[in-house]
């Protein structure tokens, strides 16, 4: 029991660092899988790499609970009232909106996107593409100035063009959901702290409906988790979220002076090793 728990402990580790760092949380998850082994059902292991990535929002909603949270208290002479903060509405309907691409897919096709992509070439290859497309976009938006500083600019229109870009990474492993949306934004002018930190809200409502919809499935085949099964789980969330918490620190103070394309470079080499090797251990 003990080695899996240190194991939990890893797939926590790995998910909490690239969740959300542009890199790819999915695809480190199914490449961590090839060398680290869970003694798990397949079922479980299935809800569970999706599950853990709950442990990783929580970090999002505490670090960003002033902004995410829609409400305050207003005083008045009846006494405190609740009411809307400025701006909170808007924000949430663009997040929303940015998020319907990809919760259709999710629930139409998402045991088939598994059958097809779950597996380390396809993701090496959405590695790569990403990566390179980080490269280009960064040398391309070098000398420009963002149009789009803050969340409250982004457009409706804005918020869908981003939401496609979302689209890709639910279809493709590998594309990190982080970095599709990031380049999207980048694209169409949004500033790099601006878009990595819509980024992280819009991981709040696709990645908790990703889980339940995965706890549902799990749970309607009549599945029962084991003792050890619950663990795992536990573990794994916990330490998935305190990473996350220095994770999205770190990230938000690295953008204020750097671009993305350390990240693109490491995706490129990561994927190239990852092709190389599958003719080794997969």
């Amino acid at each position: 029991m003990i080695i899996e728990i240190l194991k939990a402990i890893l797939f926590g580790i790995v998910e909490g660092i690239t969740e959300w760092l542009p890199i790819s949380s999915t695809g480190h998850m199914i490449l961590l899988d090839q060398v680290v082994k869970l003694n798990v059902s397949e079922d479980f292991y299935k809800m569970f790499q999706v599950v853990i990535q709950l442990g990783a929002i929580m970090a999002v909603v505490i670090l960003f609970w002033d902004k995410l949270w829609p409400f305050r208290m207003k005083s008045t002479k009846e006494g405190k009232k609740v009411a809307c903060k400025k701006g909170a509405i808007p924000m949430w309907i663009k997040i929303i909106v940015a998020c319907i691409p990809a919760a259709v897919v999710g629930l139409l096709f998402d045991d088939k996107i598994d059958e097809l992509f779950y597996h380390p070439i396809p993701v090496a290859v959405a590695l790569i593409v990403v990566g390179i497309l980080f490269v280009v976009i960064e040398n391309m938006k070098k000398d420009s100035k963002p149009v789009i500083n803050s969340i409250a600019e982004i457009s409706y229109k804005s918020a869908v063009i981003i939401g496609m870009f979302q689209l890709l990474a639910a279809i493709f492993p590998g594309t990190s959901r982080s970095g599709a949306t990031i380049i999207g934004a980048l694209i169409i002018g949004v500033s790099r702290a601006t878009a990595a930190e819509f980024t992280f809200f819009l991981a709040v409502p696709v990645m908790f409906g990703a889980s339940l919809l995965k706890i549902a499935k799990y749970m309607l085949t009549g599945m029962v988790m084991t003792g050890a099964e619950w663990v795992v789980l536990i573990v794994g969330t916990l330490v998935a979220f305190f990473v996350s918490v220095f994770v999205i620190k770190f990230l938000m103070g690295y953008i204020k002076k750097h671009d993305f394309k350390v990240f693109g470079v490491y995706r490129i080499v990561l994927g190239i090793a990852v092709i190389a090797l599958s003719f080794v251990l997969f």
